[in-house]
């Protein structure tokens, strides 16, 4: 989430020497949370980057062996993703609308944010695995 997501982030990370302490399978603190779904979204992220260059490579790699008129995968791979980003960020911005404003927001959309990303890494490693 660029913006005021990004906002959000920094805001959150600025407590990184708290962040490191935290066990994230006992916080309990909404503070505490925020800054476990945000440690979560930011794997989940890692791991969505992890895949991308296979899936890219592999999208390339079909385009080489097409004719001309056929090629386009990772063109259309490229464009599905920035699609993606800014379907996942409005939908993580309108489910954190029930807590707008208030300290739980951050939750709602990184947690929202964790759970997409997930959701597309295994849709890319999916479509990588099928070449």
């Amino acid at each position: 989430m660029r913006g005021a997501g990004f906002a959000m982030l920094l805001a959150l990370s600025a407590t990184g020497a708290m962040a490191e302490e935290i066990d994230c399978t006992n916080a309990m603190a909404q503070s505490d949370l925020n800054i476990c779904a945000v440690q979560d979204w930011q794997v989940a992220d890692d791991q969505l980057n992890a895949v991308w260059p296979k899936v890219l490579a592999a999208l390339k790699a079909a385009d080489a062996e097409l004719p001309a008129e056929l090629k386009g995968g990772e063109k259309a791979l490229r464009e599905a993703q920035r699609a993606w980003i800014t379907f996942r960020d409005a939908e993580c911005k309108a489910e954190g609308y029930p807590m707008r404003g208030g300290s739980a927001e951050p939750l709602l959309v990184y947690g929202c944010m964790a759970a997409l990303t997930r959701e597309r890494t295994e849709t890319l490693a999916r479509i990588a695995d099928s070449f």
